[in-house]
């Protein structure tokens, strides 16, 4: 396993999670628990360490100083106010906002060559805030986007076309949020247009946009948090750039002149590698999926307005 380091910032749910499934992959050589609360990220590693005799060598440190983020390939910031039952991602703005305000000078402090992910919500917002609070380079800050939405997405319609949801390409675009759309024009089965199967009907994948669409809310209401699928998606994409194995997903990340979108983030097919951000995909979107696109942008930049300038 080759030498390398990844730093989470936040060891709630999500964090520890993460934290977890990137020590049961075995990519990661070593993982840096940050959190103000340092008995809980000490906690956390203690337990985790415990799984050593289980797992392969992964060193798992623990703190509440971000001289921690030193040397880590990837920094994971998943820290923030959860979203609570009830509550719109938006409504996390401001809070989050300022935290992101406060943490990312003290990343950049001691780490200036790490790649930036970002899984805190209001996500698009929060991704092109720590774009902006970091000053690196775009390729080096994404969020994870609609990357689970994507797999929500998957996993209902291989549920109702009875297809297994590796053999589905299907993707959500646009706003990680209640404007995010799904890409039906080249949506297939094994390349296979859904139309072609017989269980297609317009209704159906008009459930399925907002069962996917409305699945965080409805998990939160039920257990409180998401942070299993998400974890996953950490895994996925962290593995991508540790291995240096280019990868697509719908991650989140600076647009520029796509469909005359400019300086916003959100999601669209982008290749994830070691370097980080290094090809958004030519996307060809019906009308009414360019409109939907549109539509997402402008909310998302609206937001970016209430919490900026960045000082």
């Amino acid at each position: 396993m080759a030498n390398n380091k990844v730093a989470i910032i936040g060891a709630g749910n999500v964090g520890s999670t993460a934290a977890y499934t990137l020590m049961l992959d075995g990519a990661v050589s070593e993982i840096a628990l940050i959190d103000r609360n340092k008995d809980k990220a000490e906690g956390e590693a203690q337990d985790l360490n415990h799984c050593m005799q289980f797992t392969k060598l992964t060193n798992i440190i623990a703190g509440d100083s971000f001289e921690l983020v030193k040397d880590a390939d990837v920094v994971v910031i998943t820290a923030g106010k959860a979203q609570e039952p009830g509550q719109t991602r938006m409504d996390l703005l401001k809070t989050n906002a300022q935290i992101f305000k406060e943490i990312i000078p003290k990343i950049t402090q001691y780490n200036k060559t790490c790649i930036l992910l970002v899984v805190t919500n209001p996500l698009d917002v929060m991704t092109y805030l720590a774009w902006k609070l970091s000053g690196f380079d775009s390729c080096h800050v994404l969020g994870t986007g609609t990357v689970l939405d994507t797999a929500r997405l998957r996993y209902l319609l291989g549920k109702h076309f009875k297809i297994s949801p590796k053999d589905i390409t299907a993707y959500v675009l646009g706003e990680h949020g209640d404007s995010e759309f799904v890409w039906w024009s080249k949506s297939t089965i094994a390349g296979v247009p859904l139309t072609s199967f017989t269980e297609y009907t317009s209704k159906a994948l008009e459930k399925i946009c907002e069962q996917t669409r409305d699945a965080a809310r409805d998990v939160i209401e039920k257990k409180g948090s998401t942070f299993y699928a998400i974890a996953m998606v950490i895994n996925k994409i962290v593995r991508a750039i540790l291995l240096n194995q280019p990868r697509v997903f719908t991650v989140s990340n600076v647009i520029r002149n796509i469909y005359d979108i400019n300086d916003v983030c959100l999601s669209l097919p982008i290749v994830v590698r070691k370097s980080g951000i290094c090809q958004t995909l030519d996307v060809t979107l019906d009308e009414k999926e360019q409109e939907l696109l549109h539509i997402s942008a402008r909310k998302i930049k609206e937001n970016i307005k209430l919490i900026m300038p960045v000082p």
